[in-house]
């Protein structure tokens, strides 16, 4: 079953540039009734509130920071979607001299911080009515790429963690949504040297809406993202989306 956004009051976390950014607009062209705004610095989303109103409300929230997802929480009471999209990219293989920092640093928000905002939420969505989540993965998730491979490792355990949440959370009435973008025109994606093949934010902010509408799993939104998606879609539907017992 299908979330419907119309009307429903949303959160995305790192909202004021990128992927965040699209996705939050979308929410909003798709007929949100208000979105917040979850970063680090709620100045810098003094744009989008000058474009939008009061639809768009600044919040406080950094991944890495606990207290801030449980504030957060407290205040976006109202929330029936929350759409994890923040996160942190170091350039490290395994072999590097900062692989196990990088992979400290990129766990702390890629991983705990999801389930950080899980714990923090589910009890919200729960509350009205069950909701979505979505959780930005990547196709970095499924394919470990060598100079990257402290963030695709961490990428990989969020997707573990996300497909908890989906079985989880289904109990409660929870839709969850595991988004895999390729290369995507983004700050980070600059800093990663993706600029000749990145494709637009607002390509992963349609499939999170189309995904949300359809009530589907995965979102591959890219080229790369679905050619690598359909590669790993028998395994996906056979596997990842099936019910299987743990015995």
């Amino acid at each position: 079953m299908g979330y419907e956004i119309s009307g429903q009051v949303g959160l995305v976390t790192g909202a004021n540039r990128g992927i965040g950014k699209a996705i939050l607009e979308a929410l909003l062209k798709a007929g949100a009734a208000k979105v917040y705004a979850a970063v680090r610095d709620p100045a810098s989303v003094s744009g989008l509130t000058e474009a939008y109103g009061d639809k768009v409300v600044p919040l406080e929230l950094d991944l890495t920071k606990p207290e801030t997802i449980k504030t957060a929480a407290q205040t976006a009471s109202d929330v029936s979607l929350v759409v994890n999209n923040a996160g942190v990219l170091k350039t490290a293989s395994a072999l590097s001299e900062n692989a196990l920092d990088s992979l400290e640093f990129e766990m702390n928000a890629n991983v705990y911080g999801l389930i950080r905002v899980a714990q923090a939420f589910a009890p919200v969505l729960k509350a009205n009515g069950g909701g979505a989540l979505v959780q930005l993965n990547s196709v970095a998730s499924i394919k470990t790429f060598p100079e990257f491979t402290t963030y695709c490792a961490s990428k990989a355990a969020a997707y573990a963690v996300t497909q908890g949440l989906k079985d989880q959370l289904k109990e409660q009435g929870t839709l969850v949504v595991s988004v895999h973008p390729g290369p995507i025109a983004t700050d980070m994606g600059h800093t990663a040297g993706f600029d000749e093949i990145a494709e637009p934010p607002e390509l992963v902010a349609d499939g999170v809406v189309a995904a949300l509408q359809a009530g589907e799993f995965h979102v591959f939104p890219d080229s790369l993202a679905k050619e690598m998606g359909a590669a790993y879609e028998s395994f996906a539907k056979n596997v990842i989306e099936a019910e299987m017992s743990e015995n």
